[in-house]
């Protein structure tokens, strides 16, 4: 982390951000953070537990003079690994070919990372350094997802600042399609045992078979 930073927290609320917040009034974030000693820096079980369960990750990286690029990153649960307390890992697959993401990081290696599980309306950011790794096939194997039919290119590993949660407020509930299409199946197999049943009693009742 920068030396120049006092809390972890200052990674998000630098100097320009508070004075906006002192402009504006009223109770401030910053101080909030500052005093119980910044954000998180380390990567907790709970926290763990989220990032091994989703399947979708937005990763903004800057190039060396500040401009911006936000990259959508997406693998079955369990693509992203958490390989200690401090870092988060996952192979790159062979996408479009813009490399922009890659341009950024060899020339910036400040990185952010987005989490965001619709289902249950919780998101996480996390504040770092994010390097690429191409020349360790070991490693990008490791990081692989089992049977995911993708090609990795490379692998980036994630070197965790800060971080924090949101609430969960205006977060739109939606639902991954695999988990809707399992809920509607249990519900038509309810349903077709249900009917099985009535059938059954039906047929028992009928006076013909007294």
């Amino acid at each position: 982390m920068d030396g120049s930073i006092r809390y972890s927290s200052d990674v998000a609320f630098t100097p320009a951000v508070k004075r906006v917040q002192d402009r504006k009034g009223g109770p401030t974030a910053y101080q909030r953070f500052e005093q119980r000693g910044g954000m998180r820096r380390l990567i907790t079980e709970d926290l763990a537990a989220f990032i091994a369960a989703q399947t979708s990750v937005f990763l903004g990286t800057a190039s060396a003079d500040g401009q911006p690029y936000i990259q959508h990153r997406g693998g079955p649960p369990g693509f992203l690994h958490v390989l200690d307390e401090a870092t988060i890992g996952f192979a790159d697959f062979i996408g479009n070919r813009q490399y922009i993401t890659l341009g950024n990081l060899s020339e910036n290696k400040r990185a952010f990372l987005f989490l965001i599980d619709y289902a249950h309306r919780d998101r996480i950011k996390l504040w770092g350094e994010a390097t690429v790794v191409e020349d360790d096939p070991t490693l990008i194997e490791t990081l692989m997802p089992q049977g995911y039919k993708a090609r990795p290119s490379q692998a980036i590993l994630f070197s965790v600042s800060a971080w924090d949660s949101n609430c969960a407020q205006r977060i739109p509930q939606r639902f991954e399609a695999a988990d809707v299409a399992a809920a509607l199946a249990e519900r038509e197999r309810r349903i077709a045992a249900l009917e099985a049943e009535v059938a059954r009693l039906q047929f028992a009742a009928r006076p013909d078979m007294g």
